[in-house]
């Protein structure tokens, strides 16, 4: 037998939702600007150009220099770094994307071009083996049809990969020697 919860009365009150949690005001006390940003960064690293866009909602309206100096401060003080940024998105991103992914998304986010340049110069040495290893996980063997190299290739750009090494991947060349 199904148990069934009886008909509710159309002329009570609705049950508490969402309306009745967020009238009540929260017992947390409000961060401060820097409060949120050690909050933000204590959990990864983030570029001064992506840290300044989520503390801009927070900052105060009356004084617009002061994210600018706090975001100076951490900077002094080492907690903000665009150098340990990139590099830590090098090291989430390596191992599945091409140079050109990871070397858009820096740009994306305002790492300044030395810091960009060296490390695209670092992820092209080592380009035809990262791409290799996700093309060996993806398909494992050379493709046969030109629909299925066709395909292969698209999922390799679309990873960020170069065509020189894209070419010599989906022909099957085994000689991880030779430069780019």
């Amino acid at each position: 037998m199904i148990h069934r919860r009886p008909p509710r009365d159309p002329n009570a009150p609705p049950p508490p939702g969402d309306d009745a949690v967020a009238a009540r005001p929260s017992r947390k006390p409000a961060l401060s600007l820097k409060g949120r940003a050690l909050s933000y960064l204590a959990r990864r690293e983030y570029s001064r150009a992506e840290l300044r866009r989520k503390l801009l909602p927070y900052a105060d309206a009356e004084d617009p220099d002061a994210l600018e100096r706090l975001l100076d401060n951490l900077e002094q003080e080492r907690w903000l770094s665009n150098e340990r940024f990139a590099q830590s998105v090098l090291n989430r991103r390596a191992s599945r994307l091409g140079t050109t992914r990871i070397v858009n998304e820096l740009k994306q986010h305002q790492v300044d071009a030395q810091t960009v340049a060296e490390l695209a110069e670092q992820l092209r040495s080592t380009e035809l083996a990262r791409a290799r290893a996700v093309w060996e996980k993806k398909f494992g063997e050379v493709a046969t049809t030109p629909e299925a190299r066709a395909r292969q290739m698209r999922f390799l750009a679309s990873r960020g990969f170069s065509r020189t090494v894209i070419s010599k991947i989906v022909r099957g060349v085994d000689d991880f020697s030779d430069d780019l």
